[in-house]
């Protein structure tokens, strides 16, 4: 076997807060078939959501322990503290896994993750075998980003030259031009003329051989994203990038922290309070898992602006920590005191 064919291949899945990559993930662990996986998860923030969410899963084709979480930072921020060692620790698995699925911060810059495939110590033993991107398919209907940027939809609706100053943009921009494939999320909620807009706004960012993959609910079938034999990592020269030449970058565009807040008794009235956080402040994302009076079941709360899910996941556990925990993402200058004061009620 030689030293190409005996490397273990990546899926980058890069995309904007909200967009449904962990949807994504998870219908991908659940129809791996015979495929032996292992993920790594980049929580941006200090209560590992996502991971949690897919280790809920219980698929056999990716065990709990092929699932790593990496919390401290973007990954593309910290690849040499934190995402080697996380392949050191998956590649040690026995039985060997067959593919790798990296799923980043919503804030994570494919390019500098990729390039550090090209590393000699990461180089000679895993590939990139594509870069995938989540972009919100209702939300670019309407002519956003994301379907929590209300400024920026008027934004854009007033100027169509992007604004490359706009850190969201440049973001969301430079994900999109590192893809190999674009899954275009939430199509079940967008119309023939909806289709057409999110297109066209995505068509002058994606490169001509890049197909964009309408999705509703992550349905994709996995032989559609795995397997593409890329090596990403030798072409990314090519990919531009608004950050090509700068050392390092930071997100100093956006603040991030953990709100503790009382047991709560009705999450009806929790998600009005989380949405109420989200109209009053500048909150792109609230996420976290809550306990409520007299159950036995752990209440998950995801919200993208104002709009608010929530479900019970699992039982608690004797070894879970049952505070009450919410991530709050937003652009830099949150009012943290405002926040935690509508959230706590």
């Amino acid at each position: 076997m030689t030293a190409s064919a005996a490397r273990v291949p990546c899926t980058v899945v890069t995309g904007f807060l909200g967009s449904g990559k962990t949807t994504l993930i998870r219908h991908i662990l659940e129809n791996a078939g015979d495929k032996r996986l292992a993920l790594i998860v980049n929580e941006f923030g200090d209560v590992g959501v996502d991971g949690e969410i897919l280790k809920g899963c219980g698929v056999e084709a990716c065990p709990e322990e092929n699932i790593v979480e990496l919390a401290n930072g973007c990954i593309c921020c910290t690849v040499a503290d934190d995402f080697v060692p996380a392949l050191d620790q998956i590649l040690s698995r026995t039985p060997r896994v067959d593919h790798i699925l990296i799923e980043t911060s919503g804030l994570a810059l494919p390019k500098p993750l990729v390039q550090a495939f090209q590393w000699p110590t990461v180089k000679s033993r895993v590939t990139v075998d594509g870069v995938v991107a989540v972009v919100d398919g209702a939300a670019l209907a309407a002519g956003q980003v994301a379907s929590d940027m209300d400024a920026l939809a008027a934004q854009r609706a007033a100027d169509e030259t992007l604004d490359h100053d706009d850190p969201v943009e440049e973001v969301f921009e430079d994900q999109v031009a590192c893809a190999d494939l674009v899954i275009l999320s939430k199509h079940d909620l967008v119309d023939e003329a909806g289709a057409a807009r999110a297109n066209a706004l995505l068509g002058g960012h994606v490169g001509a051989a890049v197909k964009v993959v309408p999705t509703a609910h992550g349905r994709v079938d996995p032989s559609v994203l795995l397997g593409l034999g890329l090596a990403v990592e030798d072409d990314i020269d090519n990919r531009k990038s608004h950050h090509d030449g700068m050392a390092d970058h930071e997100h100093d565009d956006f603040d991030s922290f953990v709100v503790e807040i009382p047991s709560a008794s009705d999450p009806d009235e929790l998600a009005r309070r989380v949405a109420a956080a989200a109209e009053a402040e500048n909150v792109l994302r609230v996420k976290g898992f809550v306990e409520i009076a007299a159950k036995p079941m752990r209440l998950l709360v995801q919200a993208v602006g104002p709009r608010v899910n929530h479900y019970y996941d699992r039982a608690w556990t004797p070894q879970d920590d049952r505070r009450s925990r919410l991530v709050v993402i937003g652009l830099k200058g949150l009012n943290r005191p405002a926040i935690e004061k509508i959230l706590q009620g």
